[in-house]
């Protein structure tokens, strides 16, 4: 919870807004095309990549809402990803809610509650190269540029960052 946002896990009643974020063109060109095109495939999606990572590692990607009315805006959370060796704040968000500062709120919410409460050592962050209002996230929430990964896959190149000075 923060002054402005509540961030819960995701569940099946989420997949409309779910089929509506992962097919958002941005989210697509940033982040991957998830092939979720019915909310019968965002179910599963919630279903299969979502909730096994709470029960796990007791953390995940949630759904951000606005405190004042419950209206879901975007995704924040941690990613366990198997080619990094901490947790990765990832963060995405419908476009009316970009540019007011939620993704500031809620990625700077869940790198505390990473190394305040988790007790984790560091914070990752993953973005695309030319991805400039991930970068500005995550350089306003504190992560520095690290170096450039290319990931399992066929992703090419990103940039990662870390929460280490």
């Amino acid at each position: 919870s923060t002054q402005r946002l509540e961030l819960k896990q995701l569940g099946a009643s989420d997949a409309p807004f779910m089929l509506e974020l992962l097919n958002d063109p941005s989210f697509i060109a940033n982040i991957g095309d998830r092939g979720v095109r019915t909310v019968e495939d965002a179910a599963r999606y919630i279903q299969d990549r979502m909730t096994p990572s709470y029960a796990r590692y007791g953390y995940g990607l949630y759904r951000v809402e606005l405190k004042a009315t419950g209206t879901p805006i975007g995704i924040c959370g941690l990613v366990r990803r198997d080619y990094l060796d901490d947790p990765d704040v990832g963060f995405a968000f419908l476009p009316p809610y970009r540019r007011h500062g939620y993704a500031n709120e809620s990625a700077a919410a869940t790198k505390a509650y990473a190394l305040d409460v988790l007790g984790a050592a560091r914070v990752l962050a993953i973005t695309a190269p030319g991805n400039s209002g991930s970068i500005r996230v995550l350089q306003k929430i504190g992560l520095r540029f690290e170096r450039m990964i290319a990931p399992p896959g066929d992703m090419g190149e990103i940039r990662l960052y870390t929460s280490y000075p």
